[in-house]
């Protein structure tokens, strides 16, 4: 099987690629291939094209011979990049796989656990409602034009990044952690949510690959763990040899109205429970489940970031925003 992966060499696709290259598929790759100490390197055998995705002529140029059974899009965000995929990918693939997001689904949500059948509404944050767009117009275009989408919806996976209750997934509460300052948790710090390691994500995913009967249809891949957010930053605390981090709790409706841009991710998804039904994915993945807890796959992510300290910045703006509860 010939896929291209568009992205590649991220938090969640450098896995696909390799789980994809151990089932002995022809791997293709397109970035921009900026060398960042953030991305991880591609193995020999991956074919990469390089080429800046914002720019759809230098694609098509590109791609322009070639003919792939599966074409998969990490980095599309926007209606309008949706709109490029169609029209670059449409006639050179047999299957088109659209990276979405599992903060697409309905919040406040109605019922727990979530299925792929719950409402995809996000009045709180405009990624998700650019995701939910993008999937509409996929899926319009299936039924229209017999596109042949299918969805994936991930939740919080994580590899290169370190989950945090505030703020992003880079060093910044990790060294809060390691100088003793206190880590900010929305609410009361009791939120259950799900993490799901890239590994596991990818040995699912890769299921998906070729498969006739996943076209039309959207899928959320997520682990089984469900920890509160007090729990999962202890387990980071651990991994950085920090066991006794300090702890503020802050509602987050106050996050929301200090800091709107950190507000509309919190509220649109982060401070509301995640919990996933994965009956549909175990279905058409025979015998997958995720096998990676948290308290283990962090220790790896962790390890990671210690090996190179160019990936140890500190967000300096989020760093005294997180201050100023406590000053």
């Amino acid at each position: 099987m010939k896929v291209l992966f568009i992205g590649g060499n991220g938090n969640i696709s450098w896995n696909c690629t390799q789980e994809a290259l151990k089932k002995g598929y022809e791997v293709w790759v397109l970035n921009r291939d900026s060398g960042s100490v953030m991305r991880r390197e591609l193995p020999r055998e991956v074919h990469k094209l390089k080429a800046d995705i914002g720019n759809p002529n230098s694609v098509k140029n590109i791609i322009k011979d070639l003919k792939f059974d599966v074409v998969a899009d990490f980095i599309c965000f926007t209606e309008e990049q949706a709109k490029t995929d169609i029209e670059l990918y449409g006639k050179i693939c047999k299957q088109f796989i659209f990276i979405s997001t599992a903060s697409a689904y309905q919040k406040p949500l109605g019922a727990t656990p979530i299925t792929e059948s719950t409402p995809l509404k996000n009045p709180y944050w405009l990624y998700s409602r650019n995701k939910i767009a993008c999937e509409e117009l996929f899926f319009k275009e299936y039924r229209e034009k017999d596109f042949p989408i299918t969805v994936v919806r991930p939740s919080h996976t994580y590899d290169t990044i370190i989950p945090a209750a505030m703020g992003s997934s880079g060093w910044t509460n990790s060294a809060r952690m390691l100088a003793g300052k206190p880590i900010i948790l929305h609410g009361d710090g009791t939120t259950l949510w799900t993490l799901t390691h890239a590994k596991d994500f990818a040995a699912a995913f890769v299921a998906l690959l070729g498969n006739e009967a996943a076209i039309g249809n959207a899928f959320h891949i997520t682990g089984d763990e469900w920890l509160t957010w007090r729990q999962i930053s202890q387990c980071v605390a651990n991994a950085l040899g920090a066991p006794n981090p300090k702890f503020i709790c802050v509602p987050s409706e106050t996050i929301a109205q200090k800091n709107p841009d950190l507000g509309a991710g919190l509220l649109g998804d982060k401070a509301w429970c995640a919990i996933f039904d994965n009956s549909k994915i175990k279905k058409f993945a025979t015998g997958w489940r995720a096998k990676i807890p948290f308290s283990e796959g962090i220790k790896q992510t962790i390890d990671w970031f210690m090996e190179n300290k160019e990936r140890q910045k500190i967000n300096a703006e989020l760093d005294a925003f997180l201050d100023s509860f406590h000053l």
